[in-house]
């Protein structure tokens, strides 16, 4: 077997030390550049490239940033890591990406694994399972940030880059008053979550604070799977009755179409329905679906914005918020 080529025969074919094989191939300017160019052109006859885990111990990081999600059957976070993506590549950094399936010791052990590496930086969205924050703050002793997204945690002292979520949920809300909807089915996420609390607090608070009574049913849907089972259970209670269904997610708005289709049922003809969205489901119906954009793009280029500020030496915590906005379909 073709063993790979190293400093060390670098050196010993060209009877020169393995720092100065190591300088040269870093264009250092003590090393001639006679003898810098017999180091490369033999370094490229040999096809030598350098070890990746050598070069990250001796620079303490990898140049590479980790995404960690739950799920990579979500819209919005293909987005978030395409956005991730596009920005690490003009910055010379490469992209790493691990699903945790929502286990929180499956997370750890993610955790684990970006510190051997020596990553540059880590992002990622919490399983609803997640509630010690020390292996995350340990990170910081090693010199990688973190930077929550989507799913966020409760502790304050951390760097969080979220939706808008209340705001999303006022404008779906709102949008259902103001088309005088007396029945509404809301389906949310895992209740552990804190981004299903704020969701389902505001929307609500805002359909109880109408002055013309909204009857509010709510369940909740942890996959799409899920989201269709509720869905076709419960649409026979709302027959003849004027009502809309709300889906808190793209995931769950997914599900709760397949349900609707499989009961031959229509939007805005038979019911109404408005979801939260990063906007790519609500394109796949006609009419599209309304819903309150929640922008995967758009988080992702604030995350690696406050990242790269992390890395230039930045140390206090912040909790950037990016606000929704309305996307009037048809379909209430």
């Amino acid at each position: 077997m073709r063993q790979n080529p190293t400093l060390k025969k670098i050196a010993e074919r060209l009877n020169v030390s393995i720092s100065t094989v190591s300088r040269a191939l870093k264009d250092h300017p003590d090393i001639s550049p006679e003898t810098g160019r017999k180091i490369k052109e033999l370094a490229e006859l040999l096809e030598y490239d350098p070890n990746p885990y050598a070069v990250n111990l001796r620079t303490h990081s990898s140049r590479e940033f980790a995404i960690v999600v739950p799920s990579l059957s979500n819209f919005f976070y293909h987005s978030f890591i395409g956005s991730i993506e596009e920005e690490a590549r003009i910055y010379g950094y490469s992209v790493v990406i691990y699903r945790s399936s929502n286990d929180a010791k499956i997370e750890q052990e993610i955790l684990k694994s970006c510190r051997h590496k020596r990553v540059s930086g880590i992002f990622i969205a919490i399983t609803s399972e997640t509630d010690d924050m020390e292996s995350f703050l340990k990170m910081d002793v090693h010199g990688i940030p973190v930077i929550f997204f989507d799913k966020v945690p409760q502790y304050e002292s951390c760097n969080k880059i979220c939706v808008g979520d209340e705001h999303a949920a006022l404008l779906a809300a709102e949008e259902i008053i103001k088309k005088d909807i007396p029945n509404v089915l809301g389906i949310f996420g895992d209740p552990n979550m804190s981004i299903t609390k704020a969701r389902l607090q505001k929307f609500a608070t805002v359909l109880q604070q109408n002055e013309s009574a909204v009857h509010l049913k709510t369940v909740h849907a942890r996959s799409s799977a899920e989201a269709e089972k509720i869905t076709l259970s419960l649409l026979p209670e709302w027959t003849g009755k004027k009502f809309a269904v709300f889906c808190m997610s793209d995931e769950i708005l997914a599900g709760a179409m397949k349900a609707i289709q499989r009961k031959g049922l229509s939007a805005p003809a038979d019911l109404g329905v408005i979801a939260i969205s990063d906007g790519m489901i609500p394109l796949l119906f006609y009419p599209e679906i309304t819903y309150a954009e929640t922008s995967g793009s758009k988080l992702g280029k604030l995350a690696f914005s406050r990242m790269m500020r992390c890395i230039a030496g930045s140390s206090f915590a912040q909790t950037i918020i990016d606000e929704s906005k309305l996307v009037v379909g048809g379909s209430i």
